[in-house]
């Protein structure tokens, strides 16, 4: 098909080529960065690898631009972009990458000792760094991770980190706090998730002796997931959410609808990815998945990965703000727009947006499936086939309708 097309036509359904958008990305990039040596600005940002582990690569992400640079890592800023603008920011990064066991975080070797202070910095870092060959290789690309550009083995770098963020530092150098403690007390001081996950990932929180090296991939969700239960620990004690609220939101070719039912919590996250799409090459088959928990939570991983605990989170910190408990229904439908995988940050940074847009208050579940009707277009019987929170919504009654009958 893309001999056929040669992004011409785009046979593929995509708004954008999403090969021309690489070479694109690369095309602004490696003439930036020609050569073994690079000096530029880190927003401050690491990478950590998971193959291998224990032993597993890991290194700094680098800009060849001086100055602020701190947006190419900051995706609480990137809600309202563009795809291309995202991958822009990312592909701007070069990799370098060095060996190391996880466990070397406690006893850590000048690199990277360097890298940790890089973690913990308030601000973009000044950088000089020498490759072993010219940084070259494919955009990387994750699902979970934001993707980043061409890669080399380090030799030397030479950090310039001035101003470390206090709350960082202070709970790096607390050894006695473990590191579920470390992260909710660094959220609940209004550290940024993003912030904390580069912390946690180059193995800077934790208690003397238990300090580890994080992925990159598992330190992100990692952090969703112990502040998403924190969060749930207090809003499992607040009253119950009286009336259906619905919030929608409609961004890079994704369309959201988050619903608040009353009750005790529960939560489900459904994703429904529309023919030719990024992960549904299919022309005609619509693919759809989704986990769901109820009121005490989940023991096993869910099967829908890191988005499943990215949206827990964001619908937590709104009902903290509202001060009920409710059930969520997080609906997720993906159309050809979303042309590549940028990482987690997109779901819960755009369930976040969704949840600050006014909500809809529609008087019974009929007209709460008369909104999804409206917004979707994949029929509304796949959502209710799919969803337990609906169907148990649906077809169980409450006590106090009952009471409310008998008033």
């Amino acid at each position: 098909m893309c001999l056929r097309c040669r992004s011409a036509q785009l046979l593929c359904g995509k708004p954008v080529c999403p090969l021309l958008l690489r070479y694109h990305a690369f095309e602004r990039t490696l003439p930036m960065v020609q050569g073994t040596d690079l000096a530029g600005s880190s927003p401050p940002a690491v990478f950590v690898g998971r193959f291998g582990y224990p032993k597993v690569s890991f290194g700094p992400l680098l800009s060849p631009e001086h100055g602020s640079t701190e947006m190419l890592d900051t995706p609480e800023e990137w809600v309202g972009r563009s795809v291309a603008e995202v991958v822009g920011f990312r592909t701007g990064l070069v990799r370098g990458t060095s060996p190391i066991r996880v466990t070397d975080a406690e006893k850590p070797i000048p690199l990277l000792e360097e890298l940790q202070l890089l973690g913990l910095s308030a601000e973009s870092v000044e950088s000089e760094t020498h490759f072993r060959r010219p940084p070259r290789g494919h955009i990387a690309l994750s699902d979970t991770a934001p993707p980043f550009g061409p890669s080399a083995p380090i030799e030397r770098l030479r950090l310039d980190v001035r101003r470390l963020d206090p709350h960082l530092d202070r709970l790096s150098s607390d050894t006695a706090a473990n590191a579920r403690t470390a992260v909710t007390e660094l959220y609940q001081r209004g550290v940024r998730v993003s912030r904390i996950q580069r912390a946690f990932s180059v193995g800077t929180l934790g208690r003397r002796g238990r300090r580890k090296l994080v992925p990159t991939r598992w330190s992100i969700t990692a952090v969703d997931d112990v502040l998403s239960k924190q969060n749930l620990e207090a809003v499992r004690d607040l009253p119950e959410l009286g009336e259906i609220r619905v919030h929608r939101l409609t961004a890079l070719d994704n369309r959201w609808v988050i619903a608040f039912l009353p009750g005790i919590w529960r939560y489900e996250s459904i994703e429904t990815w529309y023919p030719e799409t990024l992960w549904n090459p299919s022309t005609t088959e619509v693919v759809m998945m989704g986990d769901h928990e109820g009121h005490q939570g989940r023991t096993t991983y869910a099967s829908i990965g890191g988005c499943y605990y990215a949206a827990r989170l964001a619908a937590s910190e709104a009902l903290l703000r509202l001060g009920r408990q409710a059930g969520v229904v997080v609906l997720r439908e993906v159309h050809p727009g979303e042309i590549l995988p940028l990482g987690v940050w997109n779901v819960r940074e755009h369930v976040r947006a969704a949840l600050q847009e006014p909500a809809q208050r529609p008087a019974s579940m009929e007209k709460l499936l008369g909104v999804l009707r409206a917004t979707f277009a994949i029929p509304l019987d796949r959502w209710l086939r799919q969803s337990a929170v609906l169907h148990e919504t649906r077809t169980q009654r409450r006590l106090d309708e009952w009471v409310g009958r008998a008033s």
